[in-house]
């Protein structure tokens, strides 16, 4: 009769009748990274912070489109609607906003 049993941390495995454990070698020296609290913290802040600015430029998006959609229609730039250049922007912003994020993440470190 054979039995295996794995465990969820470390893939062990017991085959009974056999005296062989496969495992992980815990002898092994492996490099942890251990962030700091407070690093974690600042990241955690700066992200919602750029979060919310981001919701409220959608925001304003959706409010012109729901209530002011006359507006949406105007031509804004070289003929083109404001709608389709507030929609472009919304995509310029969030790639803005995600650079901004990486570089304030990385000199916290």
């Amino acid at each position: 009769m054979v039995l295996i049993s794995i465990e969820l941390v470390g893939l062990n495995t017991i085959i009974a009748g056999n005296q062989s454990m496969a495992g992980p070698d815990y002898n092994t020296h492996i490099a942890k990274d251990r962030e700091d609290t407070a690093v974690v913290a600042h990241n955690t802040r700066l992200g919602v912070i750029l979060f919310f600015v981001y919701v409220l430029f959608y925001g304003g998006f959706m409010v012109l489109s729901a209530f002011w959609p006359e507006v949406m229609s105007k031509p804004f730039l070289r003929g083109t609607n404001l709608a389709v250049v507030y929609g472009f922007a919304l995509i310029v912003a969030a790639l803005v906003l995600a650079l901004v994020y990486m570089k304030a993440c990385r000199k916290s470190k």
